[in-house]
């Protein structure tokens, strides 16, 4: 069995907002250990975002981390365009208005803990 999820979007330049923590790195309680641990499946899955995507990571981890944090995405050749610190600990919530075609302009994925992002991306042209 796999956890592979299936998302269908446009053709379109795309934001992904994507958090670090338990996503991207095994999480280990906001460094409470000393190294970050990549997860093989979100690396891959990084490393294939077209260029022109825009890439936000999302994180709860102090800013007194973000050396630590940016050596570890430089180490691991994560492309991104921003990182926020600092955020709560709970639900992100993303709200955004579809177009008037109908094109949904969100998505939600969830992803295990510490599992990667296992996603199967389709490209609609025909929006």
């Amino acid at each position: 069995m796999t956890d592979q999820q299936k998302l269908e979007i446009s053709s379109l330049k795309h934001t992904w907002l994507i958090d670090i923590d338990g996503t991207i790195a095994i999480h280990n309680g906001y460094f409470r250990s000393e190294k970050d641990i990549p997860i093989k499946e979100s690396i891959n899955f990084l490393h294939s975002l077209p260029k022109e995507d825009y890439v936000v990571l999302l994180t709860s981890r102090e800013e007194k981390y973000r050396t630590l944090t940016e050596q570890f995405l430089e180490d691991n050749g994560i492309k991104y365009d921003a990182i926020l610190f600092n955020l709560p600990v709970g639900e992100r919530i993303l709200i955004n208005d579809d177009k008037p075609s109908g094109l949904c302009m969100s998505h939600a994925v969830r992803v295990k803990r510490n599992k990667g992002i296992q996603l199967a991306i389709t490209v609609n042209k025909d929006v």
